[in-house]
């Protein structure tokens, strides 16, 4: 891979600073890249003006044979094709072998997500006469009012709640901000929380911080302390299902859309750049059928 570091690098760079790319974004795009120049070694190609159809065939060819899933592989291909984009720019390849490659259709599953009866167990867990379990059931609130991520919701300061019009304010995805929106529950948990719980963690502190959840020792929580929370009230409520962060955002986004939000709004409280990324929570559930086709087929019902 040494042929390609000055190239990588400047693209990496170009990726953060001008494209203002997440972190999450640049590691896989360094991943993807570095995946293929180590392809590139291995067939004795130096120059990236060498890459050629044939070439791009026999690296695809390799991504099947190790039985990469389809968004995977689609995935590496819109990384290298964007990586040629900006060599064209910058005049470093004279073509983007990437640009005929058809991307493979990506299958979408439907997101899991929580029907109300297991919320309700979720909700009953915790013991909110304890700093601990204040906080526990601040965080479940937190997540399923708003649909924030779980990156967004550990991110949360205390200035970034304004109680008088329920509103946070969310540094999102690839540093994008916005404003969710949360209810009297997540607002009466979130003030018991922070009124009680959290003055008591943040004694055990040996820096004063203005995170929003601390852990047992009063500094900010981690998301991976967010996920080890969630999974501890998945085994004392005895539910079957796994539930993480992100289940609680998919079930925030068909609980909304069952209940006749338009997806627009919930493109904007989940704050997605396009609404084909929403458009996956148009499903609706069996309940949510039957309920309309009651209520509204005129035959339905004697």
């Amino acid at each position: 891979m040494q042929y390609f570091t000055t190239e990588m690098e400047a693209f990496i760079e170009y990726l953060q600073i001008e494209k203002n790319a997440s972190p999450y974004t640049v590691k896989y795009y360094q991943n993807d890249l570095e995946n293929f120049f180590g392809f590139l070694s291995g067939e004795a190609v130096h120059d990236l003006n060498q890459v050629d159809q044939r070439v791009v065939r026999l690296f695809l060819t390799g991504l099947y044979d190790q039985q990469l899933s389809r968004r995977s592989v689609a995935r590496k291909i819109s990384a290298l094709r964007s990586f040629y984009k900006f060599m064209e720019r910058e005049n470093k390849t004279t073509t983007n072998p990437f640009i005929g490659i058809t991307l493979p259709k990506a299958s979408k599953p439907i997101p899991g997500f929580l029907y109300m009866e297991e919320l309700e167990k979720l909700f009953a867990v915790n013991d909110t006469s304890e700093p601990l379990g204040q906080r526990n059931q601040a965080i479940l609130e937190t997540l399923y009012a708003t649909g924030i991520r779980v990156g967004e919701c550990q991110g949360l300061s205390l200035e970034d709640i304004d109680f008088s019009i329920g509103t946070m304010f969310v540094n999102g995805k690839g540093r994008k901000e916005r404003y969710a929106i949360f209810g009297e529950f997540a607002a009466n948990a979130l003030e018991t929380y922070i009124n009680d719980g959290r003055k008591q963690l943040l004694q055990k502190a040996e820096v004063t911080n203005n995170a929003v959840f601390l852990n047992a020792r009063g500094n900010p929580l981690t998301t991976r302390g967010i996920r080890l929370i969630l999974s501890k009230m998945v085994e004392t409520a005895a539910l079957t299902v796994r539930v993480h962060p992100h289940k609680l955002r998919h079930t925030f986004a068909t609980h909304m859309l069952n209940e006749g939000a338009d997806l627009r709004t919930v493109q904007e409280l989940l704050g997605h750049e396009s609404l084909s990324s929403t458009q996956i929570y148009t499903h609706v559930t069996k309940d949510h059928l039957r309920d309309v086709y009651m209520n509204t087929h005129p035959r339905a019902n004697d």
